[in-house]
């Protein structure tokens, strides 16, 4: 019975990959992101993903493509019209998403941003603001209307890191995992405590100014992306770490476009 969706999260890292069934995330995947990967390698991992976890191509009756990467948006589009032996919907410029975008080139707002606007406010029903911490953390923000109206764009934690270990010959590469102490005992635990709360600070302190400019002080933030649960657990403003956002609102703009 051909009653799953595929939805496919393609960032600059990694590309998620869920499975549903009705509003339900039966499962998900990861691979990374590889500039050079083609369509038919991308074939062979997504099948043995699938059925690693007893799922067949056979099972799938749709499939949503979101990318920020453009030399995969085509490959992992082929790869589910193959598996689906009709075209998936590929989410960009022309897609019905059901939320103005209302910003000077809407060409330019990455497919990932709008689709958790998208599942952002389907939660909260009101003004939001979005966090995703990928390659880049973004903030994106939503009004009481539902509209998009953009948002800010800064390294992400990994970025600055590596920019860290490559430019300061004696500081070593760290994890990035939450210290004993904000202060830091050892070379590595400050590192590691200016990344993390470095970082918790930039997000509060951006979140707060973004309430100001939205005139909703108690607006919602939530945030999403790999590593959201650590930077959320200890932000003054984040209210919830929402995982499968991305996912979610793939799953929502498909039931958007389903009878086109």
């Amino acid at each position: 019975m051909k009653d799953l969706l595929l939805t496919v999260d393609v960032g600059n890292t990694n590309t998620v990959l869920g499975v549903y069934r009705g509003t339900e995330l039966l499962d998900h995947f990861r691979l990374e992101s590889r500039r050079g990967m083609t369509t038919d390698e991308a074939m062979v991992l997504v099948g043995q993903l699938m059925h690693h976890k007893g799922y067949d191509a056979r099972d799938l009756g749709a499939a949503v493509v979101g990318s920020v990467v453009p030399q995969l948006t085509t490959v992992f589009a082929d790869v589910c019209s193959r598996a689906l032996g009709h075209a998936a919907l590929v989410v960009g410029p022309g897609t019905r998403t059901g939320m103005p975008i209302l910003v000077d080139n809407p060409k330019e707002v990455g497919a990932d941003r709008i689709v958790n606007a998208i599942a952002a406010y389907a939660i909260y029903k009101g003004p939001c603001i979005v966090v995703d911490f990928g390659t880049a953390t973004t903030f994106d923000v939503v009004n009481a209307k539902g509209q998009y109206m953009g948002g800010v764009i800064v390294p992400g934690i990994g970025i600055s890191a590596d920019a860290l270990f490559a430019r300061a010959a004696k500081l070593p590469r760290v994890e990035i995992v939450q210290p004993p102490s904000v202060i830091g005992r050892t070379t590595v635990q400050a590192i590691q405590s200016g990344l993390v709360y470095g970082y918790v600070g930039l997000v509060d302190g951006l979140c707060t100014r973004l309430r100001e400019a939205m005139g909703v002080p108690d607006a919602p933030v939530c945030a999403t992306g790999g590593l959201a649960s650590l930077i959320g657990g200890e932000s003054a403003c984040i209210g919830d770490v929402l995982e499968f956002l991305t996912l979610d609102g793939l799953r929502m703009v498909w039931e958007r476009n389903r009878d086109e």
